[in-house]
């Protein structure tokens, strides 16, 4: 296998020294202009690359970021990274994407990797083990570098850096209020993890809008699963094996409402004439089931564009440190599953 060609290579054949083969090769005009050009084209010719790690060490610049998330296999994640590339792509950026599967070691692991490789900034999705566990001293590593931090949709409360999420508790609200005003009364919630912040606001928006109404909170209606599509089967089994069934079912996502969905037609029932159906996410397929679900948008591409911003702004020195946050507002899709 043949070694890449270096600086010092196209020097020795042209007898000149190695920093004026890299001034010519960075268009440096101390070099005059058929010097310039005929080193460029011998360098192109033989397919010398520049060491961008030797770059960076020199321009104290990697020109990468890392970004984590807990999956790639929703819609949703993939937008936020497709937001984030669409911005910092122009600015000469590379996007070093780590998946944790909702685990804390692997999270801290990839923390630490990203940093080893002098990333210059750290968008991160906080995975349901770290939220379980409550250590963030990976977390701590990052500012302690200097380094912007910058949760993307799933922020760590109590550890404050710059965020962009959306307004959970209000669109909980909206989905939930819109079953109440379809007439039903008895409206179960398949909640997300404990502790996570965005669970827990979807949550919350859930039982203040059954406050507003009037309505009783029963504990038997409201049973905790996680965000993937199997973790509804047994609850909406349960939900469905009470005295007195629920008349409507509000999923803490997508997955989990059409998981909730699959149950409710096993048994012969019918959505929604026995029971509405109402998630949150509003992804690509919640449109093309059957019946299509009413959910809560979540503008996923302009959360990684916003989040990109933030970094963006971070590289400009000001002088000062600001800690940005932003809350996006959620929108209501209605759809059949629901009227």
């Amino acid at each position: 296998m043949n070694k890449p060609v270096t600086i010092k290579d196209i020097a020795k054949k042209f007898k000149c020294s190695p920093s004026t083969v890299s001034r010519a090769l960075n268009n440096h005009p101390s070099i005059n202009e058929d010097t310039r050009r005929n080193l460029q084209e011998y360098a192109q010719k033989v397919g010398y690359q520049r060491n961008q790690v030797s770059l960076s060490l020199l321009n104290k610049k990697s020109a990468n970021v890392g970004v984590i998330v807990p999956t790639i296999n929703n819609y949703y994640e993939s937008a936020i990274i497709e937001g984030i590339d669409a911005v910092l792509q122009n600015m000469g950026y590379t996007l070093n994407i780590c998946v944790t599967n909702e685990q804390y070691l692997l999270e801290a692991e990839y923390v630490e990797k990203l940093l080893s490789n002098r990333v210059e900034g750290i968008f991160l999705s906080v995975s349901q083990e770290t939220y379980d566990s409550g250590h963030y001293e990976h977390l701590e590593q990052v500012v302690k570098r200097g380094l912007p931090l910058i949760y993307i949709d799933r922020e760590y409360e109590g550890f404050a850096t710059g965020s962009v999420t959306i307004d959970d508790y209000d669109g909980a609200f909206a989905a939930v209020e819109h079953l109440i005003q379809t007439g039903r009364k008895r409206i179960a919630h398949l909640r997300g993890p404990n502790g996570m912040a965005l669970a827990e606001q979807r949550f919350r928006g859930y039982i203040e809008c059954l406050k507003k109404h009037n309505l009783d909170i029963d504990e038997s209606l409201i049973i905790t699963t996680n965000f993937k599509v199997e973790s509804a089967i047994e609850p909406t089994q349960s939900l469905l094996d009470l005295p007195e069934a629920p008349d409507a079912i509000f999923g803490v996502n997508d997955q989990v409402a059409i998981g909730a969905m699959k149950v409710i037609r096993s048994r012969g029932l019918k959505v929604p004439e026995n029971i509405a159906i109402a998630g949150f996410d509003d992804s690509p397929i919640s449109a093309y089931i059957y019946p299509s679900l009413t959910s809560v948008a979540r503008p996923g591409r302009r959360i990684g564009m916003e989040a990109a911003r933030i970094f963006e702004a971070s590289q400009k020195d000001t002088g000062e440190t600001t800690v940005t946050t932003l809350v996006l507002p959620s929108e209501l899709i209605i759809r059949e599953s629901s009227c």
